[in-house]
């Protein structure tokens, strides 16, 4: 793997602007001179936790501990390594990246690489200007503002048309240097299986560019503009490869990912054209699921887009069967995914409803969407034979998995009643059928309820109202984070302190003892040797004291003194308990701790 000088790292560090790129999934609000807060992104919280330290670009979350750097945050939000979370930075923020002497090999694959993306780059705005300059895809064009789609739309999704000449693309790509086994290993040319020979993948099509997360073009699919006399299916995607998947790909990821941040939602429709027509009419956090076989790497793209997903399917069998795909996906994904059902009219998709009925009615229904377990207790009664026993039978007990998923609430009650009046039930007999019932959601079989952090409340939110389990880095005593956050706070004041702590002695925290010895040295930029450290613990725990500080800006000497005193306190405590199990005296020691506890009184009241 290629590696990145120290130099690069430190310009794109440099670049980062930490609010901007934390803003772009956290509405963030302004705490102090130096720090800013909001909604975790990586737990479900409902009061703000997370804060981030501008300055430093640093951010910790005091709910679950989660912390680090610039790096480390879209490592986390996006799902990528170190590599690619420089690239990203680098990208966002225009900075120049340099490698490192590397293995001939691994330069020779990079290089291979940077060329089949350049290749379908160049291959996109081949497309985009045939769709606008051909007179070939007149027919094409009449389709697309058929539906609506306007130019200036079509024209940011660089939505482009394939001629139908065989060789087009490859003679294009040829003379701008590129050969066969680029063109075919880009998904760009496929090979006759009668004479051997190489031709155009995409012919006589609406070209849909797929992009990745940084708008880097993967791969197209092509939409055949005949008649269906030939056969071709509908659309063809380019081939699977080291550069495109289509069970990872989310269409219009890269448009839709800061509006989806600012809105803690995304929509997922089905088609290109449905996609389009809704960023058209300003709802620009929607994004494709190209078809409706949803996948776990899709769900993931998902979740990293927002908190909430908002499934804006067709209202066919397919459709339904991927709503229940992502329910059971989301359920499973720590934090958890919220799932939301937008209803569509029976027939029509996205792009049919804006075009029917406008940019205000698509926006109402997205804003009257319903969370995902009352979408599918409505609809297994809708679907059910309820004029026959034995079909009444069949759905109560399929919404046995679904109630079974369900927390105690208001929601679960009313949908309780909802399904026992529709199924002509007595509302005891019908929660005693719930009850025993425990298969999971569209799965048959019986088997054990599903764990509470599995559970769902009113809101459809899986893992709602149950902890997660804490971190235990420097979890053991607050009072010994609090006092080493108040010498990074404080430093003319830690200084001193930290040269007289005992740490053995003063605290129980392996982690809080290594930080002294690290502070004891780096008190005054406590995160400039933080890449020299091997201690991820340790670094965690000095991210963290940090952001702490940050918070404590109104922090007073006496506040200082009333921290130092409590350790004092705490270790004395332990040394009685000590003492007593031993079967020593104690006497000594009891009278430190009045003499600490009524200096620590006194100036509680003075403060």
């Amino acid at each position: 793997m290629a590696l990145y000088t120290n130099e690069s790292k430190e310009r794109v560090r440099d670049a980062v602007d930490m609010v901007d790129l934390v803003s772009a999934r956290v509405e963030l609000k302004r705490a102090g001179a130096n720090r800013m807060t909001g909604l975790c992104p990586f737990h479900d919280e409902r009061t703000p936790s997370f804060g981030i330290n501008p300055a430093d670009k640093l951010y910790y979350c005091f709910g679950c501990q989660a912390s680090g750097d610039a790096f480390t945050f879209v490592m986390e939000t996006e799902g990528v390594d170190f590599k690619g979370a420089i690239e990203l930075l680098a990208d966002r923020y225009k900075v120049t990246l340099e490698l490192e002497d590397e293995d001939p090999r691994a330069a020779e694959q990079r290089q291979r690489r940077e060329r089949l993306l350049e290749l379908l780059e160049r291959t996109a705005t081949y497309y985009a200007r045939q769709l606008w300059e051909s007179a070939q895809a007149a027919k094409a064009r009449e389709y697309l503002t058929g539906r609506g789609l306007q130019e200036a739309t079509l024209r940011e999704f660089r939505v482009g048309y394939a001629p139908s000449a065989w060789d087009t693309v490859i003679s294009a790509s040829r003379r701008a240097g590129f050969g066969n086994r680029e063109l075919y290993d880009a998904g760009l040319a496929q090979r006759s299986q009668s004479n051997g020979r190489i031709y155009d993948r995409f012919r006589s099509q609406i070209i849909f560019p797929l992009a990745d997360a940084r708008g880097r073009v993967r791969g197209f699919a092509g939409r055949t503009m005949g008649d269906g006399s030939d056969r071709r299916p509908k659309y063809i995607n380019s081939p699977e490869s080291d550069l495109f998947h289509k069970g990872r790909q989310l269409f219009a990821a890269d448009l839709a990912r800061a509006p989806a941040a600012k809105a803690q939602h995304v929509i997922a429709a089905e088609g290109y054209t449905d996609v389009i027509a809704m960023h058209q009419v300003g709802v620009r956090n929607t994004v494709g699921i190209m078809g409706t076989a949803l996948t776990e790497d899709q769900i993931g793209e998902l979740a990293r887009l927002a908190p909430e997903v908002k499934l804006a399917l067709d209202a066919d069998s397919a459709g339904q069967d991927a709503m229940l795909r992502a329910a059971r996906i989301a359920l499973g994904r720590k934090p958890p995914l919220r799932i939301r059902v937008v209803p569509l009219p029976p027939g029509e998709d996205p792009a049919d409803l804006v075009q029917r009925a406008g940019a205000d009615e698509i926006k109402r229904r997205v804003s009257d969407s319903v969370p995902f377990v009352r979408f599918r207790v409505l609809r297994a009664l809708d679907t059910g034979n309820l004029a026959e026993a034995e079909g009444r039978d069949r759905v109560s007990h399929e919404l046995s998995s679904v109630f079974a998923l369900l927390a105690p609430s208001a929601e679960r009650e009313e949908l309780r009643r909802i399904a026992a009046d529709r199924l002509d039930l007595s509302s005891d007999l019908l929660e005693r059928v719930l009850t025993g019932g425990s298969h999971g959601i569209g799965q048959g079989g019986g088997g054990s309820p599903p764990p509470r952090s599995q559970r769902v409340d009113a809101r459809g939110d899986a893992g709602a109202g149950v902890n997660a389990e804490p971190s235990m880095i420097g979890r053991r005593d607050p009072t010994e984070r609090s006092f080493l956050a108040l010498c990074v706070g404080l430093p003319e004041l830690g200084g001193p302190a930290l040269a007289e702590l005992d740490p053995e002695a003063d605290l129980t925290s392996d982690v809080a003892r290594r930080a002294v010895a690290y502070l004891r040295v780096h008190l005054r930029a406590p995160t400039a040797g933080l890449d020299e450290l091997v201690d991820d613990e340790l670094a965690a725990l000095i991210r963290e004291l940090v952001v702490r500080a940050t918070a404590m800006t109104s922090a007073s000497p006496s506040d200082f003194e009333i921290e130092r005193l409590q350790l004092a306190l705490a270790r004395v405590g332990r040394e009685i308990t000590a003492a007593r199990s031993h079967g020593e005296p104690i006497g000594a020691l009891a009278a430190r701790r009045t003499e600490l506890s009524a200096r620590l009184d006194r100036l509680m009241e003075q403060v």
